[in-house]
């Protein structure tokens, strides 16, 4: 589970709503830390961008302060179709 520091300081995000259990945190490690550590396992290159050129200025306010390229091109009207079939509420991101 990631959260931002507001969120960990929320018990309520401890509690599994389906099941009613209590959660234990047990490891808080820093999401920067997580990706640095375990890039190689989803096949992905991790590249820091600076914030100090024009460029990287732009790409950090992008996109939040992280961002990311799609290795293969993502066929977007195959992706309506599935959604189509789906009937619930969520969100795709």
């Amino acid at each position: 589970m990631f959260l931002n520091p507001e969120q960990a300081e929320d018990k309520s995000n401890f509690h599994d709503r389906k099941t009613g259990t209590q959660m234990d945190v047990v490891e808080r490690l820093a999401f920067l830390e997580w990706l640095a550590t375990n890039y190689k396992n989803f096949g992905a290159t991790l590249e820091f961008v600076s914030d100090k050129s024009q460029e990287g200025s732009q790409f950090v306010k992008g996109f939040g302060g992280i961002g990311g390229f799609l290795r293969y091109e993502v066929d977007f009207i195959a992706l309506e179709e599935y959604d189509d079939l789906d009937n619930s509420d969520d969100d795709f991101i």
